[in-house]
């Protein structure tokens, strides 16, 4: 085949496709950082598919030469990833107050109240809207898990289970109104088609509304060395000058945003109609741009070694459980989230490492992680166990855990968290 064919044949396979920038189509080229191969986070394995192969995809971020977004490849559609989801939000207390907080701020400043209409995109368990719905402001929750929608209508929350993008969003606006408030948290990064799903929200906004959106914040992450929030389920990693360009051009204009201490270092963006001039550009937009422009966000040389730093934290990582378990030490982990999947494959953690790790939710519990096979068991097995070092996968949460798992000093327990390095605790 000939160099011209073999362009030809690339160019209209699925594969070749996704070596494109999902913004704005430009060839993706530029290496941001390589993680190997990895299984999908959400997927633990159960014990009766131990012996069974699992796939593997290449966990291999690139940066847009043009628009400097940062994106993984989509290997999997979201239906596969999503329709069926073991992620709930409500077994985080912290991420519950979080939402609580925000629906308060919310109905203050929009002055939202019977008579208003609020949507969330990927509304999970309900545990956000939940707050809405006791401060009788109706709601609708847009969710693609059908498991996970229907724990929030059992608690009152009314849900609909669909995948959202401009179709989507209008059947919406048709059989429900359109929103004085329309939310997202967590979710932006987890769309391979962002344009359309940028697009819908255009479509599905009320002339007069507001869009916020939360999302883990880039200049963190790489600042951090967060490297374990990259996985297949996150598709982008967004820059605020990023975003920015995005939204705008579908039309809709950032006029607020708010730097959160959620996952890590997250924003809050607020958006709405480009059109809608009641709703004046704050100057947080303003300094937040600048900021990252000072910091080179806009030049390719800012997101070049960011690959070494990753490897020299797997590096320690493994120095210091190497060291623990020839010291004859027990040690566990706690949690199993997304986060954890990439940090244990990409490091090569398995059970010669730990022994095992736990979480609150039973949808997890007597399962394995993916790809690393540990076993997950419920909390009360670390008290069992009493090990001497504690792994906190969700490094996020971890002084939450650190509270609720306090009794293992009893026995000198320590806890230990792998980022931005290891940290005995």
């Amino acid at each position: 085949m000939s160099n011209s064919e073999l362009n030809l044949a690339q160019s209209t396979s699925g594969s070749a496709r996704s070596f494109h920038c999902r913004f704005c189509r430009a060839p993706l080229k530029t290496t941001f950082v390589d993680l190997g191969l990895s299984p999908l986070c959400q997927t633990h394995t159960a014990p009766e598919q131990l012996h069974e192969m699992e796939p593997f995809y290449p966990l291999h971020a690139y940066v847009c030469d043009e628009c400097r977004l940062v994106q993984l490849q989509e290997f999997v559609s979201p239906q596969s990833i999503f329709s069926e989801y073991a992620y709930f939000s409500s077994y985080s207390s912290s991420w519950v107050e979080h939402a609580r907080r925000y629906a308060h701020m919310a109905i203050d400043r929009f002055g939202l109240g019977a008579g208003s209409k609020v949507m969330e995109i990927a509304s999970n368990d309900g545990y956000l809207l939940q707050h809405f719905v006791a401060a009788k402001v109706p709601v609708l929750g847009i969710e693609p898990a059908a498991n996970v929608a229907k724990v929030a209508v059992d608690k009152g929350v009314p849900t609909t289970v669909r995948f959202f993008g401009r179709e989507t969003a209008a059947e919406i606006a048709r059989e429900h109104g359109r929103p004085d408030l329309l939310l997202g948290n967590n979710v932006l990064a987890h769309v391979p088609d962002l344009n359309d799903f940028v697009a819908g929200m255009k479509v599905l906004l009320a002339p007069s509304g507001a869009i916020t959106m939360e999302f883990p914040h880039l200049q963190r992450l790489m600042a951090e060395n967060q490297f374990d929030t990259i996985y297949h389920e996150h598709f982008s990693y967004f820059s605020f000058v990023a975003v920015e360009k995005v939204f705008a051009h579908h039309g809709l204009t950032m006029f607020d945003v708010e730097e959160l201490p959620t996952h890590g270092g997250s924003l809050r963006i607020y958006a709405r109609h480009a059109e809608n001039e009641a709703l004046p550009v704050g100057p947080r937009v303003g300094a937040l741009r600048q900021r990252e422009i000072d910091d080179g966000f806009l030049t390719m040389e800012r997101y070049r070694g960011f690959g070494e730093k990753v490897m020299e934290t797997k590096r320690k990582l493994l120095a210091f459980l190497i060291d623990a378990k020839n010291r004859g030490k027990k040690v566990v982990g706690y949690g199993a989230p997304g986060k954890g999947n990439t940090l244990l494959n990409y490091c090569g953690i398995r059970t010669d490492f730990l022994d095992f790790t736990t979480d609150a939710n039973p949808y997890k519990q007597g399962k394995f992680t993916p790809g690393t096979r540990i076993p997950i068991l419920a909390p009360a097995a670390i008290r069992e166990a009493r090990p001497d070092y504690v792994l906190i996968l969700p490094w996020n949460l971890k002084d939450e855990i650190s509270r609720e798992a306090s009794y293992i000093s009893e026995w000198g327990g320590r806890f230990v968290v792998p980022i931005p390095e290891v940290r005995v605790l």
